[in-house]
């Protein structure tokens, strides 16, 4: 059943009187008295149950919209490409390559984004005939974006017009280069810039200082589907299509989907909308590439934005951080299922090489930061991490758990003999981190860097660290200060065993699906009984909670086994927990049911004075 959870005096109430778990968390309900009254409205509005209009209250949908957020679609949300400055000369210029019988070359970036954008675009160059040479630089011999020896390169094998994609928008020597040896260029990006930006033919990004269209959300695989849309409609014009099949853009939105979830861009907008239609696509199966990576993740059933996050994206992302930053690319622009199987095999075994490499990586790093926080009478605002023969392809990784771990901002540095560092950083809500980079290059502390709000990219000399750590606490101390303040689990709803059914879990897809500004659903049962843990895999801990009822609810809490709350659960067998978490339909062997990811534990005896 689904528990009431009253506000009061429009305060937002702690729920289950929890203020301190396992996890040092006060559990606050997300709504308040106003908020409450929006769930009700919207329930009322939509006719689904009171829990679904939470949520939808929780997120901020308006009453007069709540019903077409239900219900997404391409053709409502889409804007006009033309909206985007350059984007009608970046079509028109494209359309007279294809025409023209011009070779194209494409590059992009070793991450998701930037693989989902340039087998986007490949797909649809090839549906027209054009064979593009794609090229995806390697993370440690190139780095990011174009540079002059790759643009050489593509021009010695006859490409006379590049379109990179997820990256260019900076790339001021490399654009020159093209210039000088007659190599035109379109650039179709979301990075942030500078008033400042290359000399192209165009350059097409929503972040752009002088782009209006509000589409500044959407990854770069988002904004090379819109100008596909513009393309599309450019060589229609023309007659391109009288004698040939128009491309099925819809067919591509699986790759969308993909580049957008593990991109981590706000799903709203448009961007909501190429995540529904899209997993729509990828459950058809349709991509060969996509679908035997499907397969060797042992994703079965239909595909939600976790399985792109943290089955599929992983995997890809292995061979741009270790491996062949171009496997990603070359599986999911692959027709043949051959190919697909020995391209995502080599994946996956690169995957299982990076989870081993960061798992060394990072208990040296939690004891960098260990004794940075807890043996430092002040500890810094900022935590800076990282040693000599690191590898710079997972410093990312490095950074992002420990940042989760210690609730700041942090950076993860790779060193090489030289003392150049390469590192990555991952913030917090509400601290800036990619500003502060491109402060500090500005200063001088750094050899180059940038990125935006939430994580940030860096090259830095040893004997310039303490400067730049100190540059940091100085500049972000008070935005971290104020971000830590309150260190709460917000919570959406109170269920029991029972209540957490697949009925409801249909219902609360509607509200779906979630990611980035679109928060998942958080959940707390009252004084579970725990029938069963025991700890499986890399230490996750799997758990049996049990309802009042005879109900039982399969859980799960991911690398939990050294931490208070999994160790509390292994530990509680037959007792009572308040248990906080997110439903999911976890499917074996074809019969589907409830799964429960644990969040968080408290304690029932210790009730609100914490554990």
């Amino acid at each position: 059943m689904v528990m009431k959870m009253d506000a009061s005096n429009g305060e937002r109430r702690v729920v289950l009187g929890v203020q301190k778990s396992l996890s040092a968390r006060i559990w606050r309900e997300r709504l308040d008295d106003q908020g409450l009254s929006q769930a009700l409205a919207i329930t009322q509005r939509t006719e689904l149950p009171e829990v679904v209009g939470r949520v939808l209250a929780g997120r901020d949908v308006p009453l007069e919209e709540a019903a077409g957020f239900l219900n997404p679609s391409l053709k409502d949300l889409m804007p006009d490409p033309s909206k985007l400055v350059d984007m009608d000369k970046a079509c028109m210029r494209v359309a007279d390559a294809l025409q023209a019988g011009v070779k194209i070359a494409i590059f992009g970036d070793y991450d998701v984004d930037g693989a989902t954008s340039s087998a986007l675009l490949k797909r649809y160059l090839m549906q027209l005939g054009a064979v593009p040479d794609v090229y995806i630089p390697d993370r440690i011999i190139d780095g990011y974006g174009p540079n002059p020896t790759a643009v050489n390169q593509l021009h010695a094998g006859g490409a006379r017009l590049l379109i990179t994609v997820d990256c260019g928008s900076t790339s001021f020597e490399a654009f020159e280069e093209a210039k000088r040896i007659g190599l035109e260029v379109v650039v179709l990006d979301h990075h942030q810039v500078d008033e400042k930006f290359p000399e192209v033919h165009a350059l097409v990004n929503a972040n752009r200082q002088d782009d209006l269209s509000g589409q500044g959300h959407l990854a770069a695989v988002g904004v090379t589907f819109l100008f596909l849309v513009g393309l599309n409609r450019e060589l229609r014009r023309r007659g391109a299509f009288a004698q040939r099949a128009e491309p099925r853009l819809m067919d591509l939105l699986d790759l969308v989907a993909l580049g957008t979830v593990c991109d981590v861009v706000p799903l709203k907008g448009l961007n909501r909308a190429y995540v529904v239609q899209g997993l729509k696509v990828m459950a058809r199966r349709e991509n060969t590439g996509l679908s035997c990576l499907a397969d060797i993740s042992r994703l079965s059933g239909k595909p939600t934005p976790y399985h792109l996050g943290y089955m599929l994206g992983p995997r890809i992302n292995a061979g741009g951080r270790i491996g062949d930053s171009a496997l990603g690319m070359k599986l999911l622009s692959c027709d043949e299922r051959e190919e697909g199987e020995r391209i995502a095999a080599t994946l996956e075994r690169l995957n299982q090489e990076r989870q081993a490499m960061e798992a060394l990586m990072l208990e040296e790093g939690e004891g960098q930061a260990f004794q940075k926080m807890e043996g430092n009478s002040a500890p810094p605002a900022v935590l800076l991490t990282g040693a000599d023969g690191w590898h710079p392809g997972v410093v990312g990784l490095i950074a992002s758990r420990l940042k989760e771990r210690y609730r700041r901002p942090t950076f993860a540095m790779a060193f090489n003999e030289e003392g150049m560092g390469t590192g990555s950083g991952r913030s917090i809500i509400g601290v800036d981190l990619g500003s502060a980079v491109r402060e500090a290059v500005d200063l001088g502390l750094l050899v180059k860097g940038g990125g935006h709000a939430m994580a940030a990219g860096l090259s830095v000399r040893k004997e310039k660290i303490a400067e730049f750590e100190t540059f940091l606490n100085e500049r972000l101390g008070e935005d971290v200060e104020r971000a830590s303040a309150d260190h709460e689990l917000t919570v959406d709803g109170v269920l029991t065993p029972a209540g957490a059914n697949l009925s409801l879990l249909d219902k609360l897809e509607k509200a779906g699906p979630f990611g980035a500004s679109h928060a998942e659903p958080v959940f707390a049962l009252p004084s579970v009984p725990i029938k069963f843990a025991k700890v499986v895999g890399k230490g996750h801990v799997s758990v049996t909670l049990g309802g009042n009822d005879g109900t039982n609810l399969k859980a799960i809490a991911f690398k939990a086994e050294d931490q208070p709350f999994g160790k509390a659960l292994l530990n509680a067998r037959g007792k009572p927990l308040h248990i906080a978490g997110s439903l999911s339909v976890d499917t074996w062997q074809g019969q589907a049911k409830p799964s429960l990811r644990i969040i968080d534990v408290a304690d029932p005896a210790k009730g609100q004075f914490g554990a």
